[in-house]
């Protein structure tokens, strides 16, 4: 676990309730690494002589990215916590990094760019999916 996420989060002078804090630690974490993933991702696909086959995979990688951003810097506030709205972004999380997994995965064999991202979109999924599981 990244010392200043968790740091962060066992520092917050209110009670955070009954979030399992390190799932919600481990969520934030994969969502930032997802996002970087993804952003190299894109920028490696418009490297690429075949750039115009890569134009969804790079659209999807943006997408992506963007949520993943902003689902770890809404899991970081915890003043005024909404659980729908966690439960939405989480839910909208999964969903994009699914479907960048699925996409990158289509050219991962001509692309190692595409197959390091589509592993990180596959674990911020799941982590993404485990905290929701534990929020009840």
């Amino acid at each position: 676990m990244n010392a200043p996420v968790k740091e962060m989060l066992h520092s917050y002078p209110a009670d955070l309730g009954n979030v399992d804090q390190d799932k919600l630690a481990r969520c934030i974490e994969e969502c930032l690494a997802c996002a970087q993933a993804c952003t190299a991702c894109a920028d490696a696909c418009l490297s690429e002589g075949m750039v115009g086959d890569l134009t969804k995979c790079i659209r999807t990688d943006m997408d992506c990215a963007d949520i993943c951003t902003a689902t770890a810097a809404v899991l970081s506030r915890h003043t005024g916590y909404d659980a729908n709205i966690t439960r939405a972004l989480l839910t909208a999380c999964a969903v994009a990094c699914k479907a960048c997994a699925d996409e990158c995965a289509s050219h991962a064999e001509m692309h190692e760019h595409c197959r390091i991202c589509a592993e990180a979109c596959r674990s911020c999924e799941r982590a993404c999916n485990d905290l929701m599981a534990s929020l009840g």
